[in-house]
Parts: C-alpha cells; structure tokens; sequence
C-alpha cells in the first residue's frame, strides 16, 4: 500500500510517522508513506498557499492551485482509489472506515489547515471527507496521522500475533474489548478477578463476554446511542 500525505506543515508528520508500528510497516516494505509540502507547489516568489476568502469573514484559506498541481503530478503516475480530506465536516472515522480504506492499493490523504481549503478541490478531487470527532483542530495534521495508524495496523503482517487487531474493539461492530490485567495479581490491595487466574478457559471466556458487553453498554449510554 502507497499513502501520500499532502500537508501545509510536514514537519508535525515527520516523527510520529518514523515510530513504532508506523515505522515498522515500512521497514517490513508492506506500505509506503509520502509527505508532500503546498508550498513546494506554489508558483510565486514567497511560496504563498493561503489566502483571503471571496465575502469576507475571518480566517485564511488554502490556495486551490498548488493542491491542484500536487495531486494531478501523483494522479499522472499512478491511480488512486481513495482521496481524503480532513475536516470538521466529513463522516467522523470509523473501524469499518479504515477497513475500507485498508483494502486500497494507493490514498491520498489531504490535511486541511487554517479555515480550510477553496471549495473546488473538494469538487474536483475528493472521495471521502473525514473527521476524528465532533471539535476543531489547528490543521488535519493530526487527523491525518490517526487515519494513517487505524489503517497501517490492520494490514495482514505489520502486527505479530501478540498484537492481533482482530480482537480490537470495535473490530466486531460496536464491541468493547472486556478489561485487562497482568502482573502483580495483587497491587496495593486491588487484586485481579479470581476467575482469570482460574484456568477454567470456559469461564474465562464466558467472563470475557460478560464484561464486553457491560462495557460496550456504559459505552453507547456515554455516546447516547441507546
């Protein structure tokens, strides 16, 4: 899998890209990650990308015209099946979101910064508008780098059996994963549910359920979805 980023400041992508799993999916070659700076498409003398809007109000815009020449030089050597762009508006991420886009060969994915970008490069190149929650971020930056571990992650070999996303709540629809403990089995007198030093495996599971379901009630009552 190829991904490309397109971003108004690619120095906030540098090091979280070049970390943990992230890194790690590169090294094993099984995805290929590219920051592309506006500015180096900008045609003017000060590398200008944003402007004033038409009407008034406050804020700035990204220019349309270096995000035009960015993604039509990408678009000329290869096809891409997904072009997404971060804002506030879009469809908030969800596990069955980044499955989708984990399927693709090559995405684009476009930060959005300041107020936001002129209305046509939506028109003309976007396939998915996305937001990571209902709030205003600085730039899509961050988004960015969300869509882009929720999506690494879940491509077959970049994580070992220890660390299998298949199990991952909301891997399963709107399922919770049930609570976790490791060693000491007693910490400052709170002790692990005896049921998971048991060895019983029937009742561990069945436990397992019990407990994955609670949570993912208290969890649609928190999000009002019941």
């Amino acid at each position: 899998m190829r991904i490309d980023i397109i971003s108004a400041v690619p120095d906030l992508l540098s090091s979280p890209l070049n970390t943990s799993i992230i890194k790690r999916s590169q090294d094993k070659k099984l995805v290929e990650i590219f920051v592309h700076d506006i500015r180096d498409y900008a045609t003017d003398k000060h590398k200008t990308i944003d402007d004033k809007p038409f009407g008034g109000g406050a804020g700035m815009l990204l220019k349309p015209e270096p995000i035009f020449s960015c993604i039509k030089k990408l678009q000329s050597e290869r096809e891409y099946q997904h072009i997404i762009f971060t804002t506030p508006r879009g469809k908030i991420l969800e596990q069955t979101d980044a499955n989708r886009f984990s399927l693709a060969k090559n995405i684009i994915i476009l930060a959005g910064h300041y107020k936001g970008i002129d209305e046509r490069v939506i028109e003309e190149f976007v396939t998915d508008e996305i937001s990571i929650g209902k709030y205003v971020l600085s730039g899509g930056e961050l988004p960015a780098l969300i869509m882009v571990d929720v999506i690494v992650r879940i491509i077959p070999g970049v994580l070992n059996d220890s660390e299998s996303a298949l199990l991952d709540s909301f891997m399963d629809s709107d399922r919770i994963e049930p609570p976790f403990y490791t060693r000491p089995a007693n910490l400052n007198g709170k002790n692990v549910p005896e049921i998971l030093l048991s060895g019983n495996t029937k009742k561990i599971n069945e436990w397992k359920e019990e407990q994955s379901q609670l949570l993912t009630k208290k969890w649609k009552k928190i999000n009002r979805l019941e």
